[in-house]
């Protein structure tokens, strides 16, 4: 492993905790420039990434088809070519002390369209045992680089179209997950079989370089009949565990590794929280004992392990695995059951964040109102109970640490806290908005105003809140769903559906910037409308968004053409961020926050020993 210290973030700011004393050191991607070029009318865009492991006074030459076009070397991580041609090619090469050093890295060819194209693998549709007919359309994704090259690859859940809610009985279609290049290379397929129901609850999947060998693996929840890459199948080939409803409440459940570049099943063990009896969860009849969630962790600071959990809105039980040496083991299990953790139950939310809660260099897990300690012992409950959204990141930079916004679902429980923020380590409540007594289905927290410091958050009910509690304004924005970083300043942009738009603080509404049906894009996931992911893929660390098209045939990847003059290093060398990305298809996801305060305001400089290891 190749130890490198993340020096000179530019305008990167950590929690307060990583300025006290050197972090670990976390085993982080090892990625290439991520160089891409977007022609437009004025030329062609060009941008390419920072990485975290070097130092800000490293500068940049930029060269057209073997020609440079910078006059001076540049400082920033973005370059407009006027007047270039669509059919240029772009190479990069690092300046380090004034002197111009060759550095590995394919050219980039110059997209002719505001999006990448990756052509699909389109799945045949089937008839259920209930004479059920289905075809396939793309849902959420995630990216990880998988054959160890520096750049990422795309994976997709493929889901029936007659997938269902826990709550509603019925046949569906097995689920499928796909790997393809970004140059379109179709990898693998998994198809998980009869005995993994489809639907937005039951598959989530994690890819992420889990034993640091440079390439990362794929983990998820697998049964009999599931299939890998390979064709090779899981368990017991024919068996059919479903009842007459549709549900899967009988048989074997495992926990499965598999290879990223092949798709191969590497190891399996039994799915651990087993599913006991059905009504132990809080229902006979299926719907509650089949909420799963799961993400990636470094529990002791510097490996990631995999999270993987069962039961949110009773019982909650959470198993941490590590994948090291070609042996998957189990690190701990927490139950809401076990002595000292009762508090837990009834506190899940449709979506769990990781983030290092309490500030001791290592992850906790957010698991809605209730946060477990990286240890596996319960770290606090606020008591307040389930709630469909939640945001965990360094909301207000005048505090310390890093806080938590989430909302809440019943009021009986919630007594007047509809939409929340608290103190990520304590759980202690700062402010709150009156739910009315409502389910408040809905909730974002992000810097969209830059008269007022941090992020500003809004849900379903209330106005537009400042970090610190105080209302910005009873108006708020229409958009509740997800945000990326894509235009040339610091705040973040709203995304929902296809759509991307700014607010206007003075005329307090959205305004469009992008939308994606123009080019044929569509949403997942109906009023949810997520994009199959966003995540800094490439280039600078602006974010990309990654829709499917309308006819299930394609991904379309959009890159923002917005010069800036911030340098930032690649959001994916921020642990807290990449880390939630690889949670970004569990549930009803959430835009991923880095540690640290990423808006208007954000003070210069960096902590100065903050480490990471480089998987070789």
């Amino acid at each position: 492993m190749k130890i490198a210290t993340i020096a000179g973030l530019g305008l990167l700011t950590l929690a307060s905790s990583a300025c006290a004393a050197p972090a670990p050191a976390r085993q982080l991607e090892k990625l290439d420039r991520g160089l891409v070029a977007i022609h437009t009318e004025a030329g062609n865009f060009v941008s390419w990434r920072a990485l975290g492991s070097e130092p800000a006074t490293l500068a940049f030459n930029l060269y057209r088809d073997g020609v440079r076009v910078n006059k001076a070397p540049l400082g920033v991580t973005n370059f407009v070519d006027a007047g270039a041609n669509a059919a240029a090619s772009y190479s990069l090469r690092p300046v380090r002390d004034g002197v111009e050093t060759q550095e590995a890295g394919k050219p980039a060819a110059a997209w002719n369209q505001p999006f990448l194209r990756i052509p699909l693998r389109k799945p045949a549709g089937g008839t259920t045992p209930d004479g059920q007919a289905y075809t396939y359309v793309v849902n959420d994704g995630s990216t990880a680089d998988l054959d160890g090259d520096g750049s990422y690859e795309l994976l997709v859940k493929w889901q029936p179209t007659n997938a269902h809610d826990n709550s509603h009985r019925g046949h569906t279609g097995p689920t499928l997950v796909d790997a393809y290049r970004l140059d379109g290379t179709f990898m693998w397929r998994i198809d998980l079989g009869p005995n993994i129901r489809a639907g937005a609850h039951y598959t989530t999947y994690l890819a992420y370089d889990f034993d640091g060998d440079g390439r990362a693996e794929v983990m998820m929840k697998t049964a009999d009949g599931s299939v890998d890459g390979g064709g090779k199948v899981i368990g017991t080939a024919g068996a059919d565990h479903r009842n007459k409803d549709g549900y899967v409440l009988a048989g074997p459940e495992y926990l499965t590794v598999f290879d990223g570049r092949s798709g191969a099943a590497l190891a399996s063990t039994d799915y651990t929280p087993p599913r006991g009896e059905v009504q132990s969860w809080g229902d006979a009849y299926g719907n509650r004992v089949d909420r799963f969630l799961g993400g990636v962790a470094y529990l002791d600071g510097t490996r990631p392990s995999a999270v993987f959990a069962r039961g949110y809105y009773t019982r909650a039980v959470l198993a941490a695995w590590d994948w090291r040496d070609g042996k998957l083991t189990r690190r701990w299990v927490f139950d809401s059951k076990d002595e000292g953790n009762g508090a837990a139950a009834g506190q899940g939310a449709h979506w769990m964040a990781v983030a290092d809660a309490d500030g001791d260099g290592r992850d906790d897990i957010v698991y809605g109102a209730a946060t477990i300690a990286s240890t596996g012992r319960l770290l606090y409950s606020t008591g307040l109970c389930h709630g469909d959204a939640l945001h965990v990141g360094r909301h207000d930079p005048g505090k310390a640490g890093l806080q938590v916004f989430m909302v809440h679902e019943s009021p009986a429980c919630y007594r007047g806290h509809g939409a929340e923020m608290h103190d990520a380590a304590s759980g202690r409540v700062l402010w709150r908005v009156d739910g009315q007594g409502s389910d408040v289905g809905r909730g974002a927290c992000m810097d969209i105003d830059p008269a007022w410091p941090g992020n500003e958050c809004w849900a379903s009910v209330g106005g537009l809140m400042s970090a610190t509690g105080v209302q910005i304004s009873p108006k708020r924005p229409r958009s509740l769903n997800f945000g990326l970083w894509w235009d040339g300043d610091l705040l973040r942009e709203s995304l929902d559906g296809t759509r991307i738009d700014k607010w206007s603080p003075q005329a307090q509404r959205l305004e469009p910037v992008l939308d994606g049906a123009r080019f044929g894009a569509a949403s997942n996931n109906g009023t949810k409308s997520n994009p199959v992911l966003s995540a800094d893929l490439f280039g600078d660390w602006r974010e990309e968004v990654v829709w499917r098209s309308s006819a299930d045939d394609a991904l379309l990847v959009f890159s923002t053409t917005t010069p800036t003059t911030h340098r930032i290093p690649t959001l994916m060398h921020d642990p807290q961020y990449r880390v939630q990305v690889a949670a970004q298809n569990a549930g009803y996801n959430q835009p991923p926050h880095p540690s640290f305060f990423l808006g208007e305001g954000m003070a210069p400089g960096s902590p100065a020993s903050v480490q990471s290891s480089t998987a070789q």
